[in-house]
């Protein structure tokens, strides 16, 4: 084979590649970058406001541990072909079907609200009335679902996507002192040390936004919806760890922009940081304020699917956004009602829509062990999945990530009864 056809065996191999890789894209990039949702967008600027760049080698540390769980979930629903809370019930019976679902609805509702308290509030610096974005965004997510194809959503969603990644720039645009920055990125203790209660609830709610319940429900029910087979598996692993990556990424940036302008400033949510960055920066304010939008947007486009996908399928009603409106009545009613509801919580008049915010990142750290735990024993049920069975090591990474959760949210609840437990605060 000479040279040229040697190129051209390898280009023609690689547009192949290419092309299966864009029919099968979509679940894990989606899931991953909707991560950064706008409760995300708070914590990270909470995070770098009140650390500077101390925790940035601790979000490195979830590149591994988001892409590891999220893998399993798509390994799962392409193994079998089925989400996963019907998966527990049809597994462990009704007592452990119904624990799950039930706190999976309460969750993805909560989180839920805090995506409008995020996407009005982004308005809210632009002086928008908060009905305004909140009925919009009902709309525009209403219309998504009813087109009745999942291909037009999947790439609709994912256009929303991209613009979650505007705060990339921005940390270019500010030009930090990049030693600094450097440092940030060596494993150290923060200056308060590990046993003060609000580092521990910083960690707790970084783990709780970076991987939460409600992602493994979407993306095993994603993959099913899909329709991905055995063979596109690798492809899955490949975006999957790629928006691992992008989501990590946008959070460091943010704790960068964060921690250069606002240090010690006591951030309470991501359109605050918008506005105190606008005196510093126009620009870099512009943006914290869009992204945050976006971020509840697209947070607000996976939840709500979370939900309804796992609730049609309990109960074995249609549940796939290729049906109709008629085909699946209780699939897009169970949709339509976490959507208006939400919204509605959101322009209740003095409602602690903060403090929901940051709670609802630690409920989701301490939930997400249950879901792991299941989600572990399907995978090593050989006649389900079949070659693509749990190999040891990663039931050893799985137990791993539960043990170090289930102690964190330990620690941190007896640190908040004895603060002085660890050395901490007195």
């Amino acid at each position: 084979m000479n040279i040229s056809s040697w190129l051209y065996f390898h280009f023609h191999k690689f547009q192949k590649m290419f092309a299966r890789l864009a029919i099968v894209a979509g679940p894990g990039l989606m899931v991953m970058i909707a991560d950064n949702d706008a409760g995300g967008i708070t914590t990270y600027a909470a995070t770098g406001a009140q650390f500077r760049y101390e925790m940035i080698w601790f979000l490195l540390l979830l590149i591994p541990i988001a892409y590891f769980v999220q893998e399993m979930a798509a390994r799962t629903g392409v193994a079998t072909k089925r989400g996963h809370a019907v998966a527990i019930f049809e597994y462990y019976g009704y007592f452990w079907g119904w624990f799950t679902l039930i706190d999976l609805v309460i969750l993805n509702w909560m989180t839920l609200v805090t995506e409008f308290i995020g996407i009005t509030a982004a308005f809210g610096v632009f002086g928008v009335p908060a009905w305004i974005p909140d009925v919009g965004v009902v709309v525009v997510l209403g219309t998504m679902v009813l087109g009745g194809s999942y291909w037009t959503w999947e790439k609709i969603s994912l256009a929303f996507c991209m613009l979650n990644l505007i705060y990339i720039p921005c940390v270019f645009w500010l030009h930090p002192d990049m030693n600094a920055v450097m440092y940030g990125f060596v494993p150290k203790a923060p200056t308060m040390g590990f046993g003060d209660p609000a580092v521990l609830m910083f960690l707790m709610a970084n783990i709780g936004t970076t991987i939460a319940p409600w992602m493994i429900f979407f993306q095993q029910s994603a993959v099913v919806d899909k329709g991905l087979k055995e063979k596109d598996i690798s492809f899955a692993r490949f975006e999957t760890f790629f928006g691992s990556i992008l989501t990590v990424t946008v959070a460091i940036c943010i704790v960068i922009t964060t921690g250069t302008l606002l240090p010690g400033v006591n951030v309470e949510s991501g359109d605050q940081a918008a506005k105190a960055i606008m005196p510093f920066s126009q620009g870099i304010g512009t943006a914290m304020a869009v992204g945050l939008a976006t971020a509840g947007l697209v947070g607000a486009i996976c939840i709500t699917l979370a939900s309804s996908w796992s609730f049609a399928e309990v109960f074995g009603w249609p549940s796939s956004l290729n049906k109709k409106v008629k085909d699946a009545p209780w699939f897009y009613g169970m949709y339509f009602f976490q959507l208006i509801t939400a919204a509605a919580v959101v322009l209740i008049p003095n409602a602690p829509l903060v403090l929901m915010t940051i709670f609802v990142q630690v409920f989701a750290m301490c939930v997400l062990p249950t879901s792991m735990i299941f989600m572990l024993l399907i995978l090593n049920d050989k006649d389900d999945m079949g070659a693509l069975i749990n190999k040891p090591w990663e039931n050893w990474c799985t137990g791993a990530i539960v043990v170090f959760i289930v102690i964190l949210s330990t620690l941190y609840g007896l640190m908040a009864i004895w603060p002085d437990l660890l050395g901490g605060a007195k």
